[in-house]
């Protein structure tokens, strides 16, 4: 995954995988490739929320102690 990945770009690649697969566009050959892909996307989103949701509790508890 590149650096300059975002959740967003990471997000609308998934979106991307599933119309594919949804459309039955993928033939069997690229469906492993693909599941891969949104796994590892998947797992970037999951992470870069993880993180978003610690810097606003962080944010939170800051706010209580002022």
């Amino acid at each position: 995954m590149s650096k300059k990945m975002t959740y967003d770009k990471a997000f609308a690649e998934l979106n991307d995988i599933l119309i594919s697969l949804q459309s039955e566009e993928a033939g069997l050959d690229d469906l492993a490739e693909k599941l891969q892909k949104a796994a590892e996307l998947a797992e970037f989103c999951k992470a870069r929320l993880r993180n978003i949701e610690q810097e606003v509790e962080k944010l939170s508890d800051s706010e209580k102690k002022a």
